[in-house]
């Protein structure tokens, strides 16, 4: 008998030593496509990969520079992708050699949950300092750090509540999106993703977005006692990059200060530099009680989300011996600090913010250029900075298909996402607004990629008289496999 046997943990039913399937320098190396796609399907969100598989456009890709990518084919793509997460596009060698830093240097704990941290109160004072440089409303504001945009606002939630006890009532609008943990997902009003989840959180009412009149009636028909909190998008980014009237959020500003209930700007897609501006909500005429923010802090590589609010919001959950009444394991974690506090610095060295509204202008001209070109294939165009939207044409009329209307736009937006990826774009679905597709570049896009970007565009639009053509240029048996995959559910 060994005098150290192998704890039973460490092997299989059968006795045998534990192996895992695959080690970490195989990846190194790189697995094929073919067994990427297998795994994945087996193992994954099937469905998803196999949907991604038949339109060809699956990958794996491969990164060129951090502005272009390469898919299993060996095409060549220009990065507009990436849901606005991406704020330098991909591994973007400063930042990265910032990290390489990080992790010689750094020897604070990578969970300091009960510790001080440097990290942690950096990356919250240069968020205060950010906003209260915009707002000095702010400058004696709070931070509460999580892993994803869908937790700051869940977190935004709870403040809210909190705050205003006796209310029952959250205000959200159409075709927002919030994410799709349980309570930012009663907020955000869709039943595709809904449906099967309900009941869902309760007290939410859902008013016309940017409709000044629908709020003033139902302020006054609920009482503002009974409003928690007006919850918005300052610019609508899944809902198809939608700009509210001007008068808009000054409204809701107006009537927030008259009666007294919360606002929550939630700026994980508009904010930090994306739509031109630090906060869209405050270049809109609203200063929100709480703001949440994720996408571009996370540099495009790690999982963070921050929710700011004012100082006796943020004292009524986690003041005094009730401040661990609501935490988050790796919310805070140093790395994601190091990786936050590093990407505002570049935001702000590089005059990203500056560039974007810059580059927008100069891209919405191209887009409504191309649009006036070709008026069978994009219906509309919309931009807030570099967040870019192309309303497509149908590829089957909606009222040929009673009864999956909505299948029939999903089916043409994403034949068009296959077709820019074989003309050479890597684009953005809509979560909340199926037949847009928005394009979500890099802030620090080089200039002559930004406009071959638009050639590009300018090229599918050339090859398509009307969007319905994009059908028979699709093989049947893709088609078929698509069909199949639509009534599986």
């Amino acid at each position: 008998m060994s005098a150290n046997p192998i704890p039973t943990e460490t092997r299989t039913a059968s006795g045998a030593p534990i192996e895992l399937p695959i080690k970490s320098g195989e990846l190194l190396r790189g697995l094929s496509s073919e067994r990427t796609l297998e795994l994945e399907t087996l193992h994954g969100n099937g469905d998803l990969m196999r949907a991604l598989d038949i339109l060809g456009i699956a990958g794996p890709l491969r990164t060129i520079s951090p502005w272009e990518l390469e898919d299993a084919d060996g095409r060549h793509l220009i990065h507009a992708g990436g849901y606005a997460a991406v704020p330098f596009g991909e591994m973007y060698p400063p930042l990265i050699e910032f990290i390489q830093s990080f992790l010689t240097e750094n020897r604070t704990p990578g969970l300091p949950q009960q510790s001080l941290s440097e990290w942690r109160a950096a990356l919250s004072t240069n968020l205060v300092s950010l906003l209260a440089s915009q707002t000095p409303s702010h400058e004696e504001s709070q931070v509460f750090f999580s892993n994803s945009g869908a937790e700051a606002v869940e977190t935004a939630i709870k403040f809210a509540k909190a705050t205003r006890p006796k209310s029952k009532t959250l205000i959200n609008f159409s075709r927002a999106y919030h994410g799709k943990t349980v309570g930012a997902l009663s907020l955000t009003p869709n039943e595709e993703y809904q449906d099967v989840f309900k009941p869902l959180m309760p007290g939410v009412r859902t008013l016309p977005y940017g409709n000044v009149t629908a709020l003033e009636r139902a302020v006054k028909e609920l009482g503002p006692n009974d409003i928690i909190a007006v919850v918005l998008e300052p610019i609508q980014g899944e809902g198809g990059v939608i700009t509210p009237p001007k008068e808009f959020l000054p409204a809701v500003a107006r009537l927030a200060e008259r009666y007294g209930f919360l606002t929550i700007a939630d700026e994980i897609q508009s904010g930090l530099g994306r739509t031109g501006h630090w906060f869209a909500s405050l270049a809109g005429g609203l200063d929100p009680d709480i703001i949440t923010l994720a996408k571009p802090l996370g540099g495009g590589l790690v999982p963070i989300g921050a929710t700011i609010a004012r100082k006796a919001i943020f004292q009524t959950v986690l003041g005094g011996l009730e401040s661990k009444r609501h935490s988050s394991t790796f919310g805070g974690g140093s790395l994601a600090m190091a990786v936050g506090l590093r990407s505002l610095e570049l935001i702000a060295e590089k005059g990203l913010v500056e560039r974007a509204r810059e580059m927008g202008g100069q891209g919405l001209a191209r887009l409504e250029a191309i649009r006036e070109r070709h008026p069978g294939y994009i219906k509309a165009v919309r931009a807030a900075g570099m967040l870019f939207a192309i309303e497509l044409r149908h590829t089957i009329k909606p009222s040929l298909v009673p009864g999956n209307a909505e299948l029939a736009r999903q089916l043409g937006t994403v034949l068009a996402i296959r077709t820019m990826h074989r003309h050479g774009l890597h684009v953005c679905y809509s979560n909340n607004a199926s037949h847009v597709i928005r394009l979500t570049p890099a802030l620090n896009m080089p200039i002559e990629l930004f406009e071959e970007m638009f050639a590009r565009l300018e090229r599918v639009a050339s090859h398509h008289r009307g969007a319905w053509q994009m059908l028979p240029k699709t093989p049947l048996r893709r088609l078929w496999r698509l069909a199949r995959l639509a009534l599986k559910s």
